[in-house]
């Protein structure tokens, strides 16, 4: 169903079941998988490609080119998945050749009102952004990983799978998997994200190695390599504790302890 008020070019590919409401405007070279719903007032450009089931809320702008100076008009893409949320005046920006010329963004994510996705980001499943959240260009959000209000996280950095970062944070290092990372005067890392791994079904099992190699690296006055070798002499090496000890490894801006 397409209003009469929508603009839809003629080179973009909407599928039957796709709904388009009124004054919304669909660009060249969108792909629009089933069931996927625009409310009204969205903006969508291409090179651009979703899956099914997304809903878009009124005045958010998909796909547009990015906030980027070195951005000379080369050709990229924004890629969506299935069964995602986006909310009033979302923005969400294609990627530039200095980053992999692609925007991504998984399956099952809400992203709230007035969330700005910058150019070359890469967003995994089951996210959740709160309103306002701001990724800056060439940020990594890893799966299931919860980003409270108006938080900033700057360009380059990675948030590890399962984080809770509070509202209002500022980000400027790697958020470790796991864990609760929040910023009163400064930001600080206050240990395993408990509640939100319990909600997930992570076992005791898999939550007390885990919980064991926190201590290690945040109240044991350790450096983080120190911390590290105790974590492999003293910790079970479950695959949580081995993706904690990986992230860290891989991390090139540091982490927040």
């Amino acid at each position: 169903m397409i209003h009469p008020t929508a603009i839809v070019d003629p080179g973009a590919r909407v599928a039957p079941s796709a709904n388009i409401g009124p004054y919304t405007i669909i660009g060249s070279e969108v792909e629009i998988g089933e069931e996927c719903e625009f409310l009204a007032h969205v903006y969508v450009q291409g090179p651009l490609r979703m899956g099914a089931r997304n809903r878009f809320f009124p005045y958010s702008s998909i796909g547009a080119v990015p906030q980027d100076l070195k951005f000379r008009g080369e050709r990229s893409e924004t890629i969506i998945g299935d069964d995602n949320t986006f909310r009033e005046f979302v923005t969400v920006q294609r990627g530039t050749a200095g980053g992999g010329s692609i925007t991504s963004i998984g399956s099952g994510c809400l992203v709230m009102a007035y969330t700005h996705i910058a150019h070359d980001c890469r967003v995994g499943d089951k996210v959740i952004l709160g309103n306002g959240v701001t990724l800056a260009g060439h940020v990594v959000i890893q799966n299931f990983a919860n980003i409270g209000a108006f938080s900033g996280v700057h360009q380059f950095c990675r948030v590890g799978e399962h984080a809770l970062i509070g509202g209002y944070s500022v980000v400027t290092q790697d958020v470790l998997p796991f864990s609760r990372t929040v910023a009163e005067r400064e930001i600080k890392n206050y240990g395993l994200n408990k509640v939100g791994l319990e909600r997930r079904g992570f076992s005791p099992e898999q939550m007390t190695p885990l919980h064991h190699a926190f201590r290690l690296l945040l109240s044991s006055k350790l450096n983080t390599t120190q911390a590290l070798e105790r974590i492999r002499a003293e910790s079970t090496l479950t695959p949580e504790v081995q993706q904690l000890v990986d992230f860290i490894e891989s991390s090139e801006r540091g982490v927040i302890k």
